[in-house]
């Protein structure tokens, strides 16, 4: 297997997608709310066998706010990947999935999310931004 930098794809799909709104007065609320909503992301990873790791990004899309009539949209998007044997560092290894991984899935993740919102009675949703990795990362880290 040929690896191209220091990990490749080997597959990435959607594991989990949620879009809840519990009723017609919660729809007509939020219509008018979702400019508000904040995008969330959480991405964790596990280790499998042969240098592949699993990763999962979770995208929440919801009201921060304490309104009682609010809808929930989740998208839990796994990546395989497999690591190459020359990157032993643990933070090189960080650095792959926490933000090289991201920023390759990102459109995919993108384009996912919306159309779950644009599907669920939300057309005028967008992103103004693109969800940066590298420098969350960087904040992180540094």
């Amino acid at each position: 297997m040929i690896m191209t930098g220091k990990y490749k794809i080997l597959a990435k799909y959607i594991k989990d997608l949620s879009s809840e709104t519990p009723n017609v007065e919660t729809y007509l609320f939020v219509k008018d709310q979702i400019a508000k909503y904040q995008l969330g992301i959480d991405i964790n990873s596990t280790a499998l066998k042969n240098n592949m790791v699993e990763v999962n990004t979770t995208f929440k899309f919801e009201d921060k706010e304490q309104n009682k009539k609010k809808s929930y949209f989740e998208l839990v998007y796994s990546t395989i990947i497999k690591i190459d044997e020359e990157v032993k560092d643990k933070k090189e290894l960080e650095k792959i999935i926490l933000c090289d991984v991201q920023t390759k899935i990102y459109p995919d993740l993108e384009k996912s999310l919306l159309e779950l919102l644009h599907n669920s009675g939300y057309p005028g949703v967008k992103f103004d931004k693109k969800v940066d990795f590298e420098s969350l990362y960087k904040q992180q880290f540094n």
